[in-house]
Formats: C-alpha cells, sequence, structure tokens
C-alpha cells in the first residue's frame, strides 16, 4: 500500500506537533485529518507542497502549513514537498517561472547579471517582478495539478496492485488447499474399497 511507503519516509507525528516553530498553529495543528494518511489528503497535499514551491517568497513553508490546515491536506507532506526548491534547483526553477511569464504576459526576457544586495534587488525586481509572478503562478498551478492527479493514480495502482497480490496468493493457497483435499479424498476412497 502507498500508505506503508509514505509512512516510512514522514518525520514523526509527535516531534512536528512538539516543534516550537510549529507552535503558532495553536490546536489546529491537533487536528487529526493533518495527519492521516489517505489518497485524497496525500494527494492534496502533493498539490499545495508542489504549488508553494514555486511562489517566489522565502516563507513558502509557512505559506504551505497554513493552505494545508485550510484545505485539510496532509501537514508533513505539504511542507515537506516545498523542499523541491533549495539552493540549487531554485535558479533554473525560477528562471524557468520567468520564461514562461515573459511569454505568456508578451514581454522580451532581460538578461539580468544577479548581485546580492539590496540595491540590486529594489532595482532589477522591479523590470522582473510581473513575470517572475505570472510565470511562478503558472508553474506552481501546472505542477501541482500534475502532482495531484499523479499521486491519484500512483495511489490507485498501488492499491490494485496489492488487491492482485492478495488475491493471487489467497487463490494459490486455495488451490493447494484444493489439491491437498483431493489428494485426501481419493486416499479416502482407495481405502474403503473392498478388498
Amino acid at each position: 500500500m502507498p500508505r506503508k511507503l509514505i509512512k516510512k519516509y514522514m518525520p514523526d507525528e509527535r516531534k512536528l506537533k512538539s516543534n516550537r516553530y510549529l507552535s503558532w498553529l495553536g490546536s489546529y495543528i491537533h487536528d487529526p485529518n493533518l495527519w492521516h494518511l489517505t489518497r485524497k489528503s496525500v494527494s492534496k497535499a502533493f498539490f499545495v507542497g508542489l504549488f508553494c514551491a514555486f511562489i517566489p517568497l522565502p516563507s513558502q513553508m509557512v505559506i504551505a502549513a497554513v493552505v494545508a490546515l485550510f484545505i485539510r491536506s496532509n501537514l508533513p507532506i505539504s511542507v515537506s514537498l516545498v523542499w523541491i526548491t533549495n539552493p540549487i534547483t531554485i535558479p533554473p526553477m525560477f528562471y524557468f517561472a520567468y520564461w514562461v511569464g515573459t511569454l505568456m504576459v508578451g514581454a522580451d526576457p532581460q538578461q539580468v547579471e544577479f548581485v546580492m544586495s539590496v540595491e540590486w534587488l529594489t532595482t532589477e525586481l522591479s523590470h522582473i517582478w510581473l513575470p517572475l509572478l505570472v510565470g511562478s503562478l503558472t508553474c506552481g498551478i501546472v505542477s501541482g495539478t500534475l502532482g495531484y492527479f499523479m499521486m491519484q493514480g500512483f495511489w490507485v495502482w498501488q492499491v490494485n496492485k496489492s488487491w492482485r497480490k492478495r488475491k493471487s496468493r489467497n487463490s494459490t493457497k486455495k488451490c493447494t488447499d484444493e489439491v491437498a483435499c483431493q489428494n485426501s479424498d481419493s486416499d479416502e476412497t482407495e481405502s474403503k474399497k473392498p478388498e
């Protein structure tokens, strides 16, 4: 079952509930629906996590947690999927989002030389914010939707596979039992034949 596979990699629920950085969520974090592993909650969590991964803000995890609370998706999966954007993947992901945004807005892509300073942020961000925002939202919606439907499909496939395996195991066991029963029946009828 996908539940066993996902549970193997999930963080401990007790540790997350007692995490001081999540204490601002109050009693909402103790809602059992945020921790259940069902096809619906995990699929929603994939949408939330992948969508929030494309939000060009440093508070992606907080946004994912709030959205997970609001739509009742699995909280740990929603928050952990945000880490798809990490220091290695941020440049290609947001450049791609910017490129998609320029196509959608109809703007020409600008060659921007990155310099880590507040001055650079204020001057360059004013030129690229609209394509970056439009591209990020588009990529977030597309990747979230793909993640949602892929998780739905994976879950159904995994459950069907489990049922087929169980059915084949039970039919093999039944056949073995029937053969054993037939052999014992034939032994009994031979022993009952008059000599």
